[in-house]
């Protein structure tokens, strides 16, 4: 069975992220995919230092808990990325990982490596905002996404975004709920889909 790596990119754990994290990861789940879940605020990840040490030898000179992001990014064939808009982008912790990628766009691109070209990998983001709906309010988000899921060669297949979180938890939300289990639940056979609740 297929790994699965969720990334959970918020500091309030048991809400309105997690939550919906949690939704899809217990379909999969019931479905019998092996789940890692990483919750980012726990890990100690510093910031790129932008010093090309991955352009020159492929590998990342940090030494922090990256390391065991890096094996589960190499190890895992579905990636969820969960993360809450902060001025209408993903928030500052899910960012500082993304760019700590940068190791892998060297590899693929400046050192010409085949990082993971044939593997069968998939991509989905999910993402809230506190505003009431809003069509662009995510839309910030999506250039980041596309090129973090193209750096680890995963096929972006699906975004999931819920708005007014303000005002409606996600807990509340038993509709959310029930359709994202279900997407969980498909997560190997779902193909481009973009849902804002």
């Amino acid at each position: 069975m297929k790994k699965i790596l969720a990334l959970m990119g918020s500091s309030r754990i048991n809400k309105n992220t997690d939550i919906l994290l949690d939704s899809m990861l217990k379909g999969a789940e019931d479905k019998g995919y092996e789940i890692n879940k990483i919750y980012i605020s726990k890990e100690n990840i510093s910031p790129c230092k932008g010093c090309n040490y991955c352009g020159i030898k492929g590998e990342c000179v940090i030494n922090d808990d990256m390391a065991k992001i890096y094996d589960y990014l190499d190890n895992s064939d579905i990636f969820i990325l969960a993360a809450p808009l902060y001025f209408n982008t993903v928030n500052g912790m899910t960012k500082n990982l993304i760019d700590r990628c940068q190791r892998y766009w060297s590899v693929k691109y400046k050192l010409g490596g085949d990082y993971k070209r044939n593997h069968d990998r998939r991509g989905i983001f999910l993402a809230v905002g506190g505003a009431e709906y809003s069509h662009d309010q995510f839309s910030a988000t999506i250039p980041t996404i596309d090129l973090f899921f193209k750096a680890i060669n995963a096929k972006y297949i699906g975004n999931y975004f819920v708005s007014n979180t303000d005002n409606i938890s996600v807990q509340e939300r038993k509709d959310i709920k029930d359709e994202i289990y279900e997407i969980g639940y498909n997560i190997d056979e779902v193909e481009n889909f973009y849902i804002h609740r």
